[in-house]
């Protein structure tokens, strides 16, 4: 019997059945009805461990239609923080990232950029301890920004090829916004040379291919920590 991992950010929900800490295809959902989402996809199978990530809040009784349908739910809460020695303010999808990273990367230190609806940059020590971290904007956020709070400036996205300089009201929000969050990231990298660089997220592909430095892209960085918590909670039950 396989598990259920989900992660439900701020935009969209993430799903994956695993075995162990291999994971399968890959869901993706953008919509209102999360809840009834995630119950569609145990028709056909239940889970073994059903783990779920969210940002967003679920009711006890939400939660309880989720207990009816896996075997175990695992819902990575406080608790889960604490047994990781992670801040109990830092959202599941982070600890998750950081819990994968621990594994992928162990005695080395890392800084792990999450490109999402915001960007997350956590730093690990060698050892795997959490040192910090820091949101600012993520790309989206940023072109929806400039439209949404001027009176002017065009909703834009992010383009394959931008100049040094606009040249133009559009080349200028596009270089303006890529070559502040490329500027953004070689800060971190340059403070911390001995750390490996690890990328996730929607926009992490977009920024690597423009990086000098070495980068380590995992794309489903936060499902497989979500899968490693998933088996180490098995292991203790």
């Amino acid at each position: 019997m396989a598990n259920l991992i989900v992660d439900i950010g701020n935009t969209a929900l993430k799903a994956s059945w695993c075995d162990g800490i291999t994971l399968g295809k890959t869901y993706r959902y953008q919509g209102e009805r999360m809840l009834d989402y995630i119950l569609s996809m145990t028709e056909k199978e239940r889970p073994e461990i059903l783990v779920l990530s969210s940002v967003r809040h679920f009711s006890p009784q939400n939660i309880h239609r989720l207990e009816e349908v896996c075997d175990r739910l695992l819902v990575v809460d406080e608790s889960v923080l604490e047994s990781y020695g992670l801040p109990l303010w830092m959202t599941p999808d982070r600890a998750a990232s950081i819990v994968a990273s621990r594994y992928l990367f162990k005695g080395r230190g890392c800084t792990v950029f999450d490109f999402g609806t915001t960007l997350t940059v956590d730093f690990l020590d060698s050892e795997g301890q959490f040192r910090g971290g820091n949101i600012s904007p993520g790309c989206k956020t940023r072109f929806k920004s400039l439209n949404r709070y001027s009176r002017s400036l065009p909703l834009l996205d992010a383009p394959e090829e931008i100049s040094s300089e606009g040249h133009d009201i559009s080349s200028s929000i596009e270089s303006g916004v890529i070559s502040g969050i490329m500027f953004e990231i070689e800060g971190y990298i340059l403070r911390n040379p001995e750390n490996i660089n690890v990328f996730t997220g929607g926009d992490a592909i977009y920024f690597a291919k423009r990086m000098k430095n070495s980068i380590f892209v995992v794309c489903n960085l936060v499902l497989m920590g979500l899968a490693l918590i998933a088996v180490e909670y098995d292991q203790k039950d």
